[in-house]
């Protein structure tokens, strides 16, 4: 029992010599946790909409005249130029109409020529008082419906040269060979959809942008008054394909209507793309992607920011150092480091930053050294 004693006695006055000769002890370690103090600044949001591609002179080809499909001279996808041949159609019938109408105009260019020679001999008689007026005035007449039957004979023969020309069907622009539904040797007519050749030397991306974006263009100095000014300042676009690949060359916006869909609480927009390696076709989608500028807003750290279920929170720090949880809204900035706040937290307010995962309600995330430092 004794001995016992004596070991308790021992050590506390072992511990009180360390003590007297100034030897240090561990100190507790605080929990190291930053923070920021959150400030309003400007930051460019790229802002994706779907959107599909067409060419910016896409022709829909289509006969106009009817008759048999005798040659199909390109192929779906071929790259064509204007006035390349795409189909012909069976020219004979047409060729017979060009003849009987260039027949009919030369009978008239005859009938006209004796009706000028009738009419200067009877005027030439009329002037030596040989016939009455009735005859010159008859005469006259002959020839002018002479004249007139020439017209109707040379429009006719130009009509029938015309449909002829319609027998042999070429490209109106340079671009690319659409799906060919028709086969050699098929009957066509008016109307019927040969191809569609997409004119692809620039192709317009159609997409549309919501009401609330363009509420904020708006705010931000839009003019309904100017659009195509406002259109011209607007940033390059980018075009990405829905395997992710960024198209090289950049876009603009070209096109904007000025009536919201009722409907959808939109309006559709175009933007051009040069496409000279011909990598773009008409009908790809994707995603068109707008840099908008956000001028200030609260942009906070993404480690700042605690999902819990469907809330985001917040630790902001208080006077006394300790941190309350707060909700918050934000939104992605796109850069995979930073949000927007647009509702929670007002310009002053101190959060936790690194470290917000491991704070709990109402502890102490601050200490009078760390105060100082920062």
């Amino acid at each position: 029992m004794k001995k016992n004693n004596l070991k308790w006695i021992f050590m506390i006055c072992l511990v009180a010599g360390l003590g007297s000769c100034d030897i240090d002890m561990p100190k507790e370690k605080h929990t190291s946790f930053k923070t920021l103090t959150v400030e309003k600044q400007n930051v460019t949001v790229p802002v994706k909409y779907s959107a599909k591609m067409k060419g910016r002179t896409d022709v829909l080809i289509s006969p106009q005249v009817n008759g048999q499909l005798t040659r199909i001279a390109v192929s779906e996808g071929q790259q064509v130029t204007k006035g390349t041949v795409l189909f012909v159609i069976d020219p004979r019938n047409a060729q017979l109409d060009l003849e009987a109408a260039e027949a009919s105009l030369e009978a008239a260019l005859a009938a006209e020529s004796s009706a000028k020679l009738e009419y200067e001999s009877t005027k030439n008689l009329y002037e030596k008082n040989i016939v009455s007026s009735y005859m010159l005035t008859d005469a006259e007449n002959a020839y002018k419906h002479a004249l007139a039957s020439v017209k109707q004979a040379r429009a006719t023969a130009n009509r029938a040269r015309v449909t002829l020309g319609f027998c042999t069907i070429t490209a109106p622009v340079t671009g690319i060979i659409g799906e060919i539904p028709v086969r050699t040797g098929e009957q066509v007519s008016p109307g019927m959809q040969l191809t569609i050749v997409s004119g692809n030397t620039n192709m317009d991306a159609e997409f549309s942008v919501t009401e609330a974006l363009v509420e904020q263009m708006v705010q931000y100095g839009m003019s309904t008054a100017d659009v195509e000014k406002y259109i011209a300042s607007l940033p390059d676009v980018t075009f990405v394909m829905k395997n992710g690949t960024e198209y090289p060359h950049k876009g603009r916006i070209t096109s904007m209507t000025g009536v919201v869909n009722a409907a959808t609480g939109s309006l559709s927009c175009k933007a051009s793309f040069p496409n000279p390696e011909g990598h773009l076709y008409s009908g790809i989608q994707g995603t068109i992607v707008l840099p908008f500028a956000e001028r200030d807003v609260i942009v906070i750290p993404q480690n700042a920011v605690v999902s819990l279920q469907d809330k985001s929170l917040v630790y902001k720090v208080q006077a006394d150092s300790t941190a309350t949880a707060v909700d918050v809204t934000v939104e992605d900035v796109g850069n995979g480091q930073d949000y927007i706040v647009t509702s929670g937290l007002n310009v002053g307010d101190k959060i936790v930053t690194t470290g917000a995962n491991n704070v709990r309600e109402g502890q102490q995330v601050l200490f009078p050294d760390e105060e100082t430092e920062k």
